[in-house]
């Protein structure tokens, strides 16, 4: 990583950096979700092989958003494999899965999805989901290559492209850090993400929706 997907993010790749290695972490978050308060948390497992779970979970009284995606790392080369987006709150219970197969080329979804959204995508390589952006986006940061993708989520593929806005100051577990800031804008979207050297998680990441923020995600500690 918004309720966009549902609350993302926001946050795969282009060939990975042989500096930056995929390893597992545990990164907590405050979270704001159109003004409420929530805990947010994202975690990254190995699930065998080469591959990865990566899952993203905000929880307030009111409910909860969780976003899971399994993706392989083959030598720096990340593809999502699949995907599921949750939602469970008091007025609305929703579920949409994915599925990203390499050896047809194609991306479907199905569940809690509309008819013009269950694909199939064609595939193409370097192709990543919503989830898996914010660790391409610290990964190249990290080795200074363009910031731009091709998410192919919610049954669509678009173009996304981060300018470098350059440094900034930003607080992370109360302490001042230096950042690079980064943003993208379209249709009134907007997404700013704040990266510190040497964490492997955005310190922060904020969508806003016609000058509006709807999700506001500052890191509070990472292990």
């Amino acid at each position: 990583m918004t309720l966009a997907r549902p609350a993302v993010l926001l946050a795969l790749l282009l060939g990975a950096s042989p500096a930056w290695a995929v390893k597992p972490f545990v990164a907590d978050y405050q979270a704001t979700m159109k003004g409420v308060q929530a805990d947010a948390k994202l975690v990254l497992a190995p699930a065998g092989g080469d591959r990865w779970n990566y899952r993203l979970s905000i929880v307030n009284p009111l409910g909860m958003v969780e976003q899971t995606t399994v993706f392989e790392d083959r030598s720096g080369a990340w593809r999502p494999l699949s995907g599921s987006d949750t939602v469970q709150m008091l007025i609305k219970k929703s579920k949409r899965d994915a599925s990203y197969d390499w050896s047809k080329g194609e991306a479907r979804w199905s569940g809690d999805v509309k008819t013009n959204r269950a694909g199939p995508v064609k595939l193409q390589d370097g192709d990543l989901d919503a989830l898996m952006l914010n660790l391409a986006i610290v990964r190249d940061v990290a080795a200074g290559k363009s910031l731009n993708y091709r998410l192919v989520d919610n049954g669509m593929a678009r173009q996304q492209n981060f300018q470098n806005l350059g440094k900034d100051t930003i607080i992370v577990g109360g302490k001042a850090q230096s950042a690079t800031k980064i943003s993208r804008s379209s249709e009134g979207k907007q997404v700013i993400v704040w990266v510190v050297e040497g964490l492997p998680v955005p310190a922060r990441i904020l969508q806003r929706d016609d000058g509006k923020d709807m999700l506001d995600l500052v890191l509070k500690s990472v292990r």
